[in-house]
């Protein structure tokens, strides 16, 4: 077991890869009386074209598989999952992104009960076509609610603009025509290829032994059966600059209009530490361009061109990356003119100064320190595959190393109006 103590922070990892290619990182914190598991999966909505374990030919699944996986998960012959961790005072749950499932417990007592259930249920699947149909009337109540959400269809009115053929666009729990093509068959053989434990990691905070813990996970995984790793090859459609479209719009029921611009990365960004940085100083340059410390926010808010909506991201995984700024606004045209300017000034902006750079800095480490009193927040940090062995206890570093034209560098870089596309929702009847 390697350990790697973080002497600035005072937090000590424990990490190890067991012989099945599991990846396990325990974080003692015992002045907290709570301890969180969370088990990840390297798979997510958007691995719906792959070669599954065992075959040379590649598949195309149905879009929302990887979500519908998750919940069916769950259950099992004996019952459900949920009860079971319930009786043992666990709060539990999971979720599916772009780019990977988590399944998760947080509990006071019992901990060693309920992490062996957490690993037991996640690497023993049990489907059969009558529960697997029984789901889908579930999830499409689900996947009809989010078409009602304004702000959900918004951002992914954004994404169909920016990755036309790129699976990021589709919905994470697919459409309701696409869920009704998913069969056992196919959640077998999703499960097999990307739940081998090669393609996991299990990463446990709070009130624990580490030395007992790991023992004990090893002691689980030696007990089970699996089949040797396989590298996993997974297909992406090639994108061009050609394909992404600068405007669309829709029509729903809101009161104000709803408008969001986005710029697309093309280049490959770094991986591992410089890949962190990479990300960071990008969220810098939006905390710059549009935080409440600048101007520019408060001519915007002032101006009446914003609301409290007002919302800006980063978002950089495998095989994507993209930044987004968006608001309710009464002037969508207007709006997305101004952001765009901004955007595409953003190396010469007057925010970008030492003074403003400074204070954002001492922000940003204030805001990381506070959040890692959260365990939760610690956890799905880490689990994070993109940047290697750079993880959050490495961000005060990387932060403080951030200089002014490495900010402008990455505007340069980033800012091209060929990449922008902007999606605006209209009230029903404009």
């Amino acid at each position: 077991m390697k350990k790697i103590v973080y002497d600035q922070l005072e937090e000590t990892l424990y990490t190890e890869t067991l012989d099945n290619g599991l990846t396990v990182t325990l974080l003692p914190k015992n002045e907290f009386h709570k301890t969180y598991a969370l088990f990840t999966t390297n798979y997510g909505s958007i691995d719906n074209t792959f070669v599954p374990l065992g075959k040379e030919e590649m598949v195309t699944v149905p879009d929302g598989i990887a979500h519908f996986l998750e919940h069916k998960l769950f259950e099992k012959e004996d019952g459900d999952v949920f009860q079971k961790f319930g009786k043992l005072g666990a709060s539990a749950n999971a979720f599916t992104s772009f780019t990977r499932t988590s399944y998760l417990f947080s509990s006071t007592e019992k901990v060693k009960e309920n992490l062996m259930t957490l690993i037991d249920f996640v690497q023993d699947p049990y489907f059969t076509e009558e529960t697997v149909n029984k789901e889908k009337g579930i999830i499409a109540q689900e996947i009809q609610m989010y078409d009602d959400e304004p702000d959900w269809r918004l951002f992914f009115g954004l994404l169909s603009n920016l990755y036309p053929k790129h699976p990021l666009h589709i919905d994470i729990a697919g459409t309701v025509d696409s869920i009704m093509d998913i069969t056992a068959d196919d959640l077998y053989e999703s499960y097999h290829t990307f739940y081998h434990p090669s393609n996991m990691n299990l990463f446990v905070v709070g009130k624990l032994d580490p030395e007992k813990m790991m023992q004990e996970i090893r002691d689980n995984q030696k007990k089970k059966q699996f089949s040797k790793p396989e590298y996993i090859v997974r297909y992406f459609p090639e994108e061009t600059v050609e394909d992404i479209k600068a405007y669309d719009s829709i029509s729903l029921s809101v009161n104000r209009p709803k408008s969001i611009i986005g710029v697309k990365g093309v280049k490959i960004p770094p991986t591992g530490r410089e890949g962190l940085a990479y990300k960071t100083k990008m969220s810098v340059l939006l905390s710059l361009l549009f935080g409440p410390t600048s101007k520019n926010y408060l001519e915007l808010y002032d101006s009446g061109l914003i609301d409290d909506s007002f919302s800006y991201d980063f978002t950089m995984e495998r095989s994507f990356h993209f930044l987004d700024v968006g608001s309710d606004t009464k002037e969508p045209e207007k709006f997305s003119k101004t952001i765009k300017d901004l955007l595409l000034t953003a190396k010469d902006s007057h925010e970008l100064n030492e003074e403003h750079l400074s204070l954002i800095k001492k922000k940003m480490i204030g805001q990381h320190l506070q959040s890692l009193n959260s365990l939760e927040y610690i956890a799905n940090q880490y689990s994070q595959e993109l940047f290697g062995e750079a993880t959050l206890f490495d961000m005060v570093p990387i932060i403080e190393s951030i200089q002014l034209e490495d900010i402008k560098e990455v505007a340069a870089e980033f800012m091209m109006e060929e990449h922008i596309s902007i999606f605006t929702i209209l009230p029903k009847g404009e």
